[in-house]
């Protein structure tokens, strides 16, 4: 359901919908998908190539002349705005059957996510949020769920570029102030659930900007703390959401 969102959020949401579900029919036979690795634990599927193709096509169509910037087929930042996607986020997860990934398309204007929608097909949900608007879970305006009680729950991100033991040092650290360290492997939906309320916050010191776009919109609508730290690549950005 769309009907109820701000003209740009609905198209973007229609076309992930059908983005997911176009995943969702690689996802049903994942274990005969061809895929390879584009270095440590960092595989590319079919699917992976599939679904952003057909995302650039329809963002194309629909607003010609934005720039368009993704994980497999690359792209450039541009002040002005541009598209950032992640055709699935969580591609480790996804080829292993695990329901834990996202197809993930973002809105970067100046460096800030403005807009974002992050489905996770698996689990049957589609966040969405604009500037201004608030954000949305199936097409229905929510308001963030209040903490856990006695329990803190922080999703922590990870990179194949992490320093270790810098990695190691923030866990350590988040134990000690008595949290909770989930590791999901897939920042979008890290950031989903963070603006959900089902974790109190997402802390990511390394990701790209297809990663973290789409979800970082859904928090900054959900009223989360946000604070991103950017580049001039899509490589490199940091992102901390903390309700």
């Amino acid at each position: 359901m769309t009907h109820g969102l701000p003209d740009r959020l609905r198209i973007v949401s229609d076309i992930a919908d059908e983005a997911a579900a176009l995943a969702l029919s690689f996802f049903r036979r994942h274990r005969d998908l061809e895929a390879r690795s584009k270095g440590m634990n960092d595989p590319v599927s079919e699917a992976d190539v599939a679904v952003e193709r057909f995302i650039r096509g329809q963002l194309a169509a629909a607003f010609p002349g934005d720039g368009l910037l993704g994980e497999e087929d690359g792209g450039e930042l541009a002040e002005t705005g541009y598209w950032a996607i992640d055709p699935i986020d969580g591609t480790t997860n996804f080829l292993r059957g695990s329901p834990l990934w996202a197809v993930s398309i973002g809105y970067v204007r100046a460096g800030r996510p403005r807009l974002g929608v992050v489905v996770l097909p698996a689990l049957g949900e589609r966040f969405a949020a604009q500037e201004g608007f608030g954000p949305f879970v199936n097409g229905r305006r929510f308001t963030r769920a209040a903490g856990g009680g006695a329990s803190r729950v922080i999703s922590l991100g990870d990179s194949n570029d992490d320093d270790l033991s810098a990695m190691a040092d923030l866990y350590a650290d988040l134990r000690r102030t008595g949290h909770i360290v989930e590791c999901f492997r897939c920042t979008a939906l890290g950031l989903a659930f963070a603006a959900k309320g089902i974790v109190d916050g997402h802390v990511q010191r390394r990701t790209t900007v297809w990663d973290m776009a789409g979800g970082t919109a859904l928090c900054l609508e959900a009223g989360l703390t946000v604070s991103v730290g950017s580049t001039a690549t899509p490589k490199g950005w940091s992102v901390e959401a903390v309700g």
